[in-house]
C-alpha cells in the first residue's frame, strides 16, 4: 500500500559560535530510509526519542515545515505520493493520529470536531453526525466529554478524541503517532485493539511508538529505528526469548533491555543507553 524508497530528510539549523551564528546548516533526520507498509497489517515503527519516527509520519502526510529538504520516493497504491496527491488524500485516505494534543481546536467542542473530521472525509451531514457519535461511543467518551472543550479533557480523553477523529475518516492508511501516551492500561488496550481491528478490515496501520512492549501484541511487523536510519525490520514473533531470531545486535539488545526481560545486563553492556530508551515513559 505504501512504499518508501531511500527517503532522506534534512532540516535547517544555525551553528553556534560568534563567527558562524548566521550560517544555515542542515541536519540529516532521516537517512536513506526504505520501508514498505502493506494492507491488512499493523507495522510498528519503534525507536527512542530523536530516532525520526514522527518526522517519518509528517513526511508521508505532507506536513513537513517549508524549509525541509526531502529526497527519495513515496508511493501510495502504486502511484507517486507527491505534494498535490498528499493534499487530496490527507484526511480522506490518509489519516494521522498526532502525538500532540494541541491538534485539537481549543474553541470547538469535542463532538463538533469529530463531525468535522467525518465531513472532511466526504460524509454527508447526517451521516457525519451518526459516524461521529458511533466513534465517540466506541472510545467511551460520554455526553459530558462530547460537549467539552479541549482544555476540559484529561490527556487520556483528548487522546481518544484524536483517535475517534481518525476513525471516522475511513482512511486506508492510518498513522498513529504515540496513540497511547497518557492512557490508563484499560484505555490503552482499547485503542490498540481498535488499531488492530482497522488492520483486520484490510487497512494499513503504521504504529509509531517508543514502547516495544505495547506494540508487540498487535503488530505483524516491527521496524527498529535509530538516528534516522532503519536498523531492522522483523516479524513481531521474532521478539521472544533471547531474541536470537533478530538479525541486528541493536534490535536484540533493545529487546533484552525491556523490564519484562529483567533489563538484561548483557544487553546493557552492548548499548549502555538501551535501558533508558526502552522505558522512556
Amino acid at each position: 500500500m505504501l512504499t518508501i524508497e531511500r527517503l532522506t530528510l534534512q532540516l535547517p539549523y544555525y551553528a553556534h559560535g560568534h563567527a558562524s551564528w548566521w550560517k544555515r546548516r542542515w541536519a540529516t533526520c532521516l537517512d536513506e530510509l526504505s520501508l514498505q507498509f502493506s494492507a491488512g497489517e499493523v507495522h510498528a515503527v519503534v525507536g527512542a526519542s530523536g530516532a525520526g519516527k514522527s518526522l517519518l509520519a509528517y513526511a508521508v502526510m505532507g506536513l513537513l515545515p517549508t524549509p525541509a529538504r526531502l529526497n527519495g520516493q513515496l508511493c501510495y497504491q502504486g502511484k507517486p505520493l507527491d505534494e498535490q496527491r498528499q493534499r487530496q488524500l490527507r484526511g480522506r485516505e490518509l489519516a494521522l493520529i498526532p502525538q500532540s494534543l494541541s491538534a485539537l481546536d481549543p474553541l470547538v467542542r469535542t463532538q463538533r470536531q469529530v463531525i468535522w473530521a467525518a465531513q472532511r472525509a466526504g460524509h454527508a451531514p447526517a451521516n457525519a453526525w451518526h459516524s461521529a457519535q458511533q466513534a465517540l461511543n466506541h472510545y467511551q467518551l460520554d455526553a459530558h466529554a462530547q460537549q467539552a472543550y479541549a482544555h476540559e479533557l484529561s490527556g487520556g480523553m483528548a487522546r481518544r478524541v484524536l483517535t475517534a477523529m481518525a476513525h471516522v475518516t475511513q482512511a486506508q492508511l492510518v498513522i498513529a503517532d504515540e496513540p497511547t501516551v497518557g492512557l490508563d492500561p484499560h484505555q490503552r488496550q482499547r485503542v490498540l485493539a481498535a488499531l488492530r481491528e482497522l488492520a483486520d478490515q484490510g487497512k494499513s496501520v503504521m504504529l509509531i511508538t517508543h514502547d516495544l512492549r505495547h506494540a508487540l501484541p498487535i503488530a505483524d511487523r516491527v521496524t527498529i529505528m535509530r538516528d534516522g536510519k532503519r536498523v531492522e525490520t522483523a516479524p513481531a514473533h521474532a521478539f521472544q526469548g533471547t531474541g536470537d531470531s533478530l538479525a541486528h545486535d541493536y534490535s536484540q539488545a533493545l529487546w533484552l533491555a525491556l523490564p519484562d526481560n529483567q533489563f538484561s545486563t548483557s544487553a546493557t553492556r552492548q548499548a549502555p543507553q538501551l535501558q533508558q530508551e526502552a522505558d522512556v515513559a
